[in-house]
């Protein structure tokens, strides 16, 4: 169970620390904001960012065999799984220039991968089944892929580590994730859907045909049933670890539009989960921008981002830090002997 962040007391404190520094009441703007949540998330006056890691989990999923929802074949999980691994990909690069942990995780992509000590084999099953014609995955599959999440959290934090971000690569997981976002939000399926990674026009309308039919097709009574129906591999276990990280008080930095949809179904399953996320930023899928409104937050960055791969979340990452350090370092009007009365 994830613990309720309510705390009047430590909230009246943070606001005191947080106006009494050396500066006009919200002149750091965003910061402050950031600041007063990573404060509440650690129940502490003085956050700190440990260890940060960002975890990229791979799948596939059933239905991009068909390449009716995709312009990439499904062979390109695999190939930029390798690209991780070498270090050639841009969630490499930015997490090198922001020292952050980079951990890639194959929940379950379609492709026998050799042992290298820079993957993490969990993997489930070799992608999931079409969810045109049959639910994604079986009761176990799913039960399977959130336990291995949250064991990969649990690592993660018995190494030390208090903030994660989330980070996926799955060819035709934006239309796993439009469906998981038209069923929590009830937002319509034309209205979830999006390029991807680089459908024209009329690609976008056979996507859009082709996923109202499997949103017809199944008729789920619940999010962890709609998880089943319509999520890969690489974003229950993202849920998994998502509920994990929350329930051990870490600190969650949510990427783009993939990430959001594992975050809906966690939300569903626990929405106490919501106080422990800051968004690192707001994605030019049209999903995403949707998402953020329904959950009434607002990205630290807008860069037109729609990589994935958690490349949003290593750029947010110093922006956390900074939070934490002038909340920390920064003088107080009193400690200063700055008069803060005009």
């Amino acid at each position: 169970m994830i613990k309720s962040l309510n705390n009047i007391e430590l909230e009246q404190s943070l606001r005191h620390k947080i106006d009494t520094k050396t500066k006009p009441i919200g002149a750091l703007g965003q910061l402050e904001t950031i600041a007063f949540q990573l404060g509440k998330i650690q129940q502490n006056l003085s956050p700190e960012i440990n260890k940060p890691s960002i975890i990229v989990f791979a799948g596939d999923h059933g239905i991009a065999i068909e390449g009716e929802v995709n312009p990439f074949p499904q062979e390109v999980t695999a190939q930029m799984v390798y690209n991780f691994l070498n270090g050639g990909a841009a969630i490499n690069v930015f997490t090198k220039t922001n020292a952050i942990d980079l951990k890639i995780v194959d929940a379950g992509v379609n492709h026998n991968f050799e042992s290298h000590p820079n993957l993490i084999d969990n993997k489930v099953a070799f992608g999931t089944k079409n969810y045109r014609y049959e639910p994604a995955m079986t009761d176990k599959e799913c039960q399977t892929a959130l336990d291995k999440g949250a064991q990969l959290i649990q690592e993660l934090y018995d190494n030390g580590c208090n903030s994660v971000g989330f980070g996926e690569m799955g060819i035709g997981n934006t239309s796993s994730a439009s469906l998981l976002m038209s069923y929590v939000t009830g937002i319509s399926i034309d209205d979830c859907v999006g390029a991807g990674t680089g459908l024209n026009i009329d690609g976008i309308l056979k996507k859009k045909a082709v996923l109202n039919e499997v949103f017809k097709a199944h008729e789920p009574k619940s999010a962890l049933e709609a998880l089943q129906c319509f999520g890969g591999f690489e974003i229950a276990m993202m849920c998994g670890a998502m509920l994990k990280a929350a329930e051990l008080g870490m600190v969650l930095l949510i990427d783009g539009f993939i990430v959001n949809a594992a975050l809906l179904i966690a939300s569903k399953i626990d929405e106490n989960i919501l106080g422990y996320c800051l968004f690192s930023h707001c994605s030019n899928e049209q999903g995403h921008k949707k998402v953020l409104n329904y959950l009434g937050v607002e990205s630290i960055l807008q860069l037109e981002l729609r990589l994935g791969e958690g490349t949003g979340a290593a750029l947010a990452f110093p922006i956390l830090k900074a939070s934490c350090d002038f909340l920390n370092n920064m003088t107080s009007f009193e400690s200063a002997n700055v008069s803060n009365k005009a």
